[in-house]
């Protein structure tokens, strides 16, 4: 099991940038699969992006080009970077981990896997 705390959501006017940050503990993250998602009331939660152990990444198309995921192990964090917001972006974003044998190229597992509590982040006209 893996213990997640996010942190960096806020509120930002269109075009600009947030990084999220997620310190994970508990467990090896090496056998699990990090990733985000966000969820908007009224809206179906969203995988936004994903990235194995080695550091191979996988993203939404709503998100490609303009949000990176990056983890540093040594420091059991894994980060979101998310430039060119818009208010489609806004939502609770969440840190998810699961486990690699669910495959980390798609979201099968986080529904399987640990979730954080989620941060907030608002993005206005």
């Amino acid at each position: 099991q893996v213990q997640l705390v996010e942190s960096g959501g806020g509120s930002v006017q269109s075009g600009g940038s947030l990084r999220l940050s997620c310190a994970a503990s508990g467990s090896d993250l090496n056998i699990y699969c990090m990733g985000w998602f966000r969820q908007t009331p009224g809206k179906e939660r969203e995988g936004v992006a994903s990235i194995d152990s080695g550091g191979s990444t996988t993203y939404s198309d709503s998100v490609k080009g303009r949000f990176t995921i990056s983890r540093d192990n040594a420091k059991n964090t894994v980060y979101l970077q998310m430039n060119s917001l818009t208010p489609d972006d806004t939502g609770t974003y969440y840190c998810v981990a699961w486990l690699a044998r669910y495959g980390c190229d798609s979201y099968r597992g986080a529904g399987f896997g640990d979730w954080g509590q989620g941060t907030q982040v608002t993005v206005s006209s």
